[in-house]
Protein backbone atom coordinates (compact mmCIF):
# COMPACT_ATOMS: atom_id res chain seq x y z
CA UNK A 1 0.00 0.00 0.00
CA UNK A 2 1.28 3.48 -0.89
CA UNK A 3 2.52 5.62 1.98
CA UNK A 4 0.25 8.66 1.93
CA UNK A 5 1.79 10.33 4.99
CA UNK A 6 3.08 13.41 3.15
CA UNK A 7 -0.20 13.76 1.26
CA UNK A 8 -2.24 13.55 4.45
CA UNK A 9 -0.02 16.21 6.00
CA UNK A 10 -0.43 18.51 2.98
CA UNK A 11 -4.20 18.12 3.11
CA UNK A 12 -4.23 18.72 6.88
CA UNK A 13 -2.30 21.95 6.58
CA UNK A 14 -4.62 23.27 3.89
CA UNK A 15 -7.78 22.32 5.79
CA UNK A 16 -6.46 24.18 8.82
CA UNK A 17 -5.59 27.24 6.73
CA UNK A 18 -9.09 27.20 5.23
CA UNK A 19 -10.53 26.99 8.74
CA UNK A 20 -8.55 30.05 9.79
CA UNK A 21 -9.72 32.11 6.82
CA UNK A 22 -13.37 31.08 7.16
CA UNK A 23 -13.41 31.87 10.87
CA UNK A 24 -11.78 35.26 10.25
CA UNK A 25 -14.40 36.05 7.59
CA UNK A 26 -17.26 35.08 9.90
CA UNK A 27 -15.85 37.09 12.79
CA UNK A 28 -15.52 40.03 10.40
CA UNK A 29 -19.23 39.82 9.62
CA UNK A 30 -20.00 39.87 13.34
CA UNK A 31 -17.86 43.03 13.68
CA UNK A 32 -19.82 44.65 10.85
CA UNK A 33 -23.04 43.88 12.75
CA UNK A 34 -21.70 45.43 15.95
CA UNK A 35 -20.99 42.17 17.76
CA UNK A 36 -17.73 41.17 19.41
CA UNK A 37 -18.44 37.43 19.09
CA UNK A 38 -15.42 35.27 18.36
CA UNK A 39 -14.63 31.61 17.90
CA UNK A 40 -13.72 29.52 20.92
CA UNK A 41 -11.33 26.70 20.08
CA UNK A 42 -11.18 23.47 22.04
CA UNK A 43 -8.62 20.81 21.13
CA UNK A 44 -9.31 17.14 21.72
CA UNK A 45 -7.26 13.95 21.56
CA UNK A 46 -8.61 10.68 20.25
CA UNK A 47 -8.07 7.47 22.21
CA UNK A 48 -7.69 3.98 20.77
CA UNK A 49 -6.38 1.00 22.70
CA UNK A 50 -2.93 -0.04 21.49
CA UNK A 51 -2.55 3.01 19.26
CA UNK A 52 0.23 5.38 20.39
CA UNK A 53 -0.72 8.10 17.86
CA UNK A 54 -4.51 8.11 17.26
CA UNK A 55 -4.67 11.81 16.42
CA UNK A 56 -7.35 14.33 17.32
CA UNK A 57 -8.69 17.68 16.30
CA UNK A 58 -9.93 21.14 17.20
CA UNK A 59 -13.54 22.20 17.60
CA UNK A 60 -14.23 25.85 16.88
CA UNK A 61 -17.61 27.33 17.89
CA UNK A 62 -18.96 30.88 17.76
CA UNK A 63 -22.32 32.16 19.01
CA UNK A 64 -22.99 35.70 17.88
CA UNK A 65 -25.56 38.16 16.68
CA UNK A 66 -25.50 37.02 13.05
CA UNK A 67 -24.24 33.47 13.47
CA UNK A 68 -26.51 32.10 16.18
CA UNK A 69 -24.28 29.02 16.25
CA UNK A 70 -21.49 28.11 13.85
CA UNK A 71 -19.03 25.28 14.27
CA UNK A 72 -15.86 24.72 12.26
CA UNK A 73 -14.04 21.50 13.04
CA UNK A 74 -10.72 20.17 11.79
CA UNK A 75 -9.38 16.75 12.67
CA UNK A 76 -6.68 14.31 11.68
CA UNK A 77 -7.10 10.78 13.01
CA UNK A 78 -5.54 7.40 12.35
CA UNK A 79 -6.09 3.88 13.57
CA UNK A 80 -8.20 0.82 12.80
CA UNK A 81 -11.90 0.46 12.13
CA UNK A 82 -13.97 -2.05 14.06
CA UNK A 83 -14.49 -5.10 11.78
CA UNK A 84 -18.19 -4.56 11.16
CA UNK A 85 -17.67 -0.88 10.34
CA UNK A 86 -14.59 -1.55 8.20
CA UNK A 87 -16.77 -3.55 5.83
CA UNK A 88 -18.76 -0.38 5.04
CA UNK A 89 -15.75 1.82 4.23
CA UNK A 90 -14.22 2.20 0.78
CA UNK A 91 -10.99 0.20 0.56
CA UNK A 92 -11.22 -1.24 4.08
CA UNK A 93 -12.30 -4.60 5.47
CA UNK A 94 -11.65 -7.15 8.17
CA UNK A 95 -8.22 -7.94 6.67
CA UNK A 96 -7.33 -4.28 6.20
CA UNK A 97 -8.98 -2.15 8.92
CA UNK A 98 -6.32 0.59 9.06
CA UNK A 99 -7.16 4.17 8.06
CA UNK A 100 -6.16 7.80 8.23
CA UNK A 101 -8.57 10.69 7.83
CA UNK A 102 -8.11 14.44 7.79
CA UNK A 103 -10.71 17.04 7.05
CA UNK A 104 -12.71 20.16 7.79
CA UNK A 105 -16.42 20.25 8.61
CA UNK A 106 -18.58 23.34 9.00
CA UNK A 107 -22.21 23.98 9.91
CA UNK A 108 -23.69 27.46 10.44
CA UNK A 109 -27.11 28.16 11.95
CA UNK A 110 -28.10 31.79 11.52
CA UNK A 111 -30.03 34.17 13.79
CA UNK A 112 -32.06 35.77 10.99
CA UNK A 113 -34.42 33.26 9.32
CA UNK A 114 -33.77 34.94 5.96
CA UNK A 115 -30.07 34.06 6.12
CA UNK A 116 -29.62 30.47 4.91
CA UNK A 117 -27.94 27.91 7.11
CA UNK A 118 -25.09 26.07 5.42
CA UNK A 119 -22.96 22.95 5.59
CA UNK A 120 -19.54 22.38 4.05
CA UNK A 121 -16.90 19.70 4.43
CA UNK A 122 -13.78 18.47 2.66
CA UNK A 123 -11.80 15.37 3.60
CA UNK A 124 -8.95 13.07 2.56
CA UNK A 125 -9.02 9.43 3.65
CA UNK A 126 -6.70 6.50 3.18
CA UNK A 127 -7.35 2.79 3.62
CA UNK A 128 -6.02 0.38 1.01
CA UNK A 129 -7.13 3.23 -1.27
CA UNK A 130 -6.83 6.99 -0.98
CA UNK A 131 -9.51 9.48 -1.90
CA UNK A 132 -11.04 12.91 -1.45
CA UNK A 133 -14.67 13.69 -0.71
CA UNK A 134 -16.73 16.65 0.33
CA UNK A 135 -19.05 19.35 -0.87
CA UNK A 136 -21.40 22.01 0.41
CA UNK A 137 -25.14 22.50 0.55
CA UNK A 138 -27.37 25.48 1.28
CA UNK A 139 -30.14 25.06 3.84
CA UNK A 140 -32.51 28.04 3.81
CA UNK A 141 -35.54 27.95 6.12
CA UNK A 142 -37.06 30.60 3.82
CA UNK A 143 -35.69 29.80 0.34
CA UNK A 144 -34.72 32.64 -1.96
CA UNK A 145 -34.18 31.95 -5.64
CA UNK A 146 -31.34 34.45 -6.03
CA UNK A 147 -29.42 33.03 -3.07
CA UNK A 148 -29.83 29.48 -4.33
CA UNK A 149 -28.78 30.45 -7.86
CA UNK A 150 -25.66 32.27 -6.69
CA UNK A 151 -24.64 29.43 -4.37
CA UNK A 152 -24.97 26.87 -7.15
CA UNK A 153 -23.19 29.15 -9.63
CA UNK A 154 -20.14 29.32 -7.36
CA UNK A 155 -19.82 25.54 -7.20
CA UNK A 156 -20.66 25.12 -10.88
CA UNK A 157 -17.69 27.36 -11.67
CA UNK A 158 -15.43 25.35 -9.35
CA UNK A 159 -16.45 22.12 -11.05
CA UNK A 160 -16.11 23.51 -14.57
CA UNK A 161 -12.44 24.35 -13.95
CA UNK A 162 -11.77 20.61 -13.67
CA UNK A 163 -14.41 18.64 -15.57
CA UNK A 164 -17.47 19.93 -17.47
CA UNK A 165 -19.57 16.95 -16.31
CA UNK A 166 -18.89 17.24 -12.59
CA UNK A 167 -21.40 19.92 -11.62
CA UNK A 168 -24.35 18.01 -13.06
CA UNK A 169 -23.12 14.78 -11.47
CA UNK A 170 -22.22 16.20 -8.06
CA UNK A 171 -25.29 18.44 -7.74
CA UNK A 172 -27.50 15.43 -8.46
CA UNK A 173 -25.53 13.45 -5.88
CA UNK A 174 -26.19 16.22 -3.32
CA UNK A 175 -29.89 16.22 -4.20
CA UNK A 176 -30.07 12.48 -3.59
CA UNK A 177 -27.88 12.42 -0.49
CA UNK A 178 -29.34 15.42 1.37
CA UNK A 179 -32.86 14.01 1.34
CA UNK A 180 -34.95 12.99 4.36
CA UNK A 181 -36.67 9.74 3.34
CA UNK A 182 -39.09 9.52 6.27
CA UNK A 183 -40.27 13.08 5.56
CA UNK A 184 -40.14 12.81 1.79
CA UNK A 185 -38.46 16.22 1.51
CA UNK A 186 -35.04 17.64 0.66
CA UNK A 187 -32.94 18.91 3.56
CA UNK A 188 -32.27 22.16 1.75
CA UNK A 189 -31.63 23.80 -1.62
CA UNK A 190 -28.77 21.52 -2.63
CA UNK A 191 -25.23 22.20 -3.70
CA UNK A 192 -22.63 19.57 -4.56
CA UNK A 193 -21.54 16.32 -2.95
CA UNK A 194 -18.71 14.04 -4.07
CA UNK A 195 -16.94 11.06 -2.58
CA UNK A 196 -14.36 8.36 -3.38
CA UNK A 197 -12.43 10.65 -5.74
CA UNK A 198 -9.58 8.19 -5.87
CA UNK A 199 -5.88 9.02 -5.86
CA UNK A 200 -4.15 6.15 -7.62
CA UNK A 201 -0.83 8.00 -7.65
CA UNK A 202 0.74 11.36 -6.85
CA UNK A 203 -0.55 12.97 -10.04
CA UNK A 204 -4.12 11.93 -9.22
CA UNK A 205 -3.69 13.23 -5.67
CA UNK A 206 -2.59 16.63 -6.96
CA UNK A 207 -5.54 16.83 -9.39
CA UNK A 208 -8.11 15.86 -6.78
CA UNK A 209 -6.54 18.04 -4.12
CA UNK A 210 -6.71 21.00 -6.50
CA UNK A 211 -10.43 20.40 -7.01
CA UNK A 212 -11.05 20.08 -3.29
CA UNK A 213 -9.22 23.34 -2.68
CA UNK A 214 -11.43 25.02 -5.28
CA UNK A 215 -14.52 23.70 -3.49
CA UNK A 216 -13.30 25.30 -0.26
CA UNK A 217 -12.46 28.56 -2.01
CA UNK A 218 -15.89 28.66 -3.69
CA UNK A 219 -17.55 28.35 -0.31
CA UNK A 220 -15.41 31.10 1.21
CA UNK A 221 -16.25 33.39 -1.70
CA UNK A 222 -20.01 32.89 -1.92
CA UNK A 223 -21.39 32.24 1.56
CA UNK A 224 -20.22 35.44 3.32
CA UNK A 225 -21.76 37.34 0.40
CA UNK A 226 -25.12 35.66 1.01
CA UNK A 227 -24.93 36.38 4.74
CA UNK A 228 -24.30 40.09 4.18
CA UNK A 229 -27.13 40.21 1.65
CA UNK A 230 -29.75 38.93 4.14
CA UNK A 231 -28.53 39.57 7.69
CA UNK A 232 -30.27 42.96 7.99
CA UNK A 233 -33.58 41.85 6.50
CA UNK A 234 -36.62 42.18 8.74
CA UNK A 235 -38.39 39.02 9.86
CA UNK A 236 -41.60 38.10 11.64
CA UNK A 237 -42.47 35.67 14.44
CA UNK A 238 -43.91 33.39 11.77
CA UNK A 239 -40.59 33.48 9.89
CA UNK A 240 -38.83 32.43 13.10
CA UNK A 241 -41.32 29.65 13.68
CA UNK A 242 -40.69 28.30 10.19
CA UNK A 243 -36.94 28.42 10.84
CA UNK A 244 -37.28 26.43 14.07
CA UNK A 245 -39.48 23.82 12.39
CA UNK A 246 -36.97 23.51 9.55
CA UNK A 247 -34.16 23.06 12.07
CA UNK A 248 -35.99 20.06 13.45
CA UNK A 249 -35.84 18.44 10.01
CA UNK A 250 -32.14 19.30 9.79
CA UNK A 251 -31.48 17.62 13.12
CA UNK A 252 -33.38 14.51 12.04
CA UNK A 253 -31.21 14.13 8.95
CA UNK A 254 -27.94 14.61 10.79
CA UNK A 255 -28.81 12.14 13.53
CA UNK A 256 -30.33 9.44 11.34
CA UNK A 257 -28.67 9.59 7.91
CA UNK A 258 -25.51 11.69 7.88
CA UNK A 259 -22.38 9.64 7.08
CA UNK A 260 -20.05 12.07 8.79
CA UNK A 261 -21.92 11.76 12.07
CA UNK A 262 -21.73 7.98 11.87
CA UNK A 263 -18.03 8.03 10.92
CA UNK A 264 -17.18 10.22 13.88
CA UNK A 265 -19.11 8.08 16.34
CA UNK A 266 -17.66 4.84 14.98
CA UNK A 267 -14.06 6.07 15.10
CA UNK A 268 -13.96 7.50 18.61
CA UNK A 269 -14.26 11.15 17.68
CA UNK A 270 -15.06 13.96 20.09
CA UNK A 271 -18.80 13.84 20.83
CA UNK A 272 -19.21 17.61 21.10
CA UNK A 273 -17.43 18.12 17.80
CA UNK A 274 -19.49 15.42 16.09
CA UNK A 275 -22.78 16.89 17.28
CA UNK A 276 -21.85 20.54 16.75
CA UNK A 277 -23.99 20.39 13.59
CA UNK A 278 -27.17 20.32 15.67
CA UNK A 279 -29.04 23.63 15.86
CA UNK A 280 -29.12 25.61 19.10
CA UNK A 281 -32.92 25.61 19.12
CA UNK A 282 -35.61 23.73 17.18
CA UNK A 283 -39.28 22.79 17.50
CA UNK A 284 -41.39 19.79 16.62
CA UNK A 285 -45.20 19.94 16.51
Amino acid sequence: MTDWTDSTEAARLWFESLRDRICAAFEGIEREAGSDAAFEYISWEREEAGNPDPGGGTRGVMKGGVFEKVGVNVSTVRGSFAPEFAATIHGAGAENPGFTATGISLVAHMANPHVPAVHMNCRFLTTSKAWFGGGADLNPPLPDEADTADFHAAFRAACMKHNPTWYERFSKWAEEYFFIPHRGVARGAGGIFYDHMECEDTAAFERNFAFTRDVGEAFLEVFPELVRRRMGQEWTPEDKRRQLEWRGRYAEFNLVYDRGTLFGLKTGGNIDAILMSLPPEAVWD
